[in-house]
């Protein structure tokens, strides 16, 4: 905490891996399937799964509104195990994690990428990296191939990471995405 012109300000702060190890005991937060060394010192690893969501290859506009369905422009793609899945140069994709996460109405969380796979130019999620508190599901993942070669991809990778926030307060999100299990 600090003062800001008389009052005092509260600062969301980042967990800790003692402190996600104490809410997934409490079972406050709720991370399934989770091998305990996916937890590092202030994040957990995700783990690609086996379903993307990829563009089809249409010719005409699409108006980009509150209205526009991203279902109408995409068709999912369900790859078996030990397949990879391949992402050309300049193509995006969405995929989903393995993991389902359950956030307490405290806690909100960010997906991060992973610098391993930054520099290969797999970026893991493009925006909306942002996780409600409250929420529950699987996270889904906008990934982009930057570079100039095309990268396969492979299920059960630990692709990204989450860390968790606290919140001053409580929240709970009821949104459009709730409960997603499907890229």
């Amino acid at each position: 905490m600090f003062l800001i012109n008389g009052s005092v300000q509260v600062i969301m702060a980042v967990l800790s891996h003692d402190e996600i190890i104490k809410l997934l005991d409490s079972k406050e937060l709720k991370i399934s399937p989770l091998d305990r060394k996916q937890i590092g010192p202030g994040s957990v690893d995700l783990r690609l799964g086996y379903v993307f969501r990829v563009f089809k290859k249409i010719n005409k506009m699409v108006v980009v509104d509150d209205s526009t369905d991203y279902k109408e422009l995409t068709e999912e793609i369900k790859i078996k195990k030990g397949e990879s899945f391949l992402i050309q140069p300049g193509e995006l994709v969405h995929a989903i994690t393995i993991e389902k996460i359950s956030l307490p109405q405290n806690i909100s969380a960010r997906i991060d990428g992973r610098s391993r796979f930054a520099r290969l130019g797999l970026l893991t999620h493009i925006s909306s990296g942002f996780m409600q508190p409250g929420t529950s599901g699987k996270i889904v993942l906008e990934m982009a191939n930057l570079s100039p070669i095309a990268l396969a991809i492979k299920p059960n990778t630990k692709i990204c990471q989450i860390v968790f926030e606290e919140l001053k307060g409580k929240a709970k999100y009821s949104g459009k995405f709730t409960n997603q299990n499907r890229p």
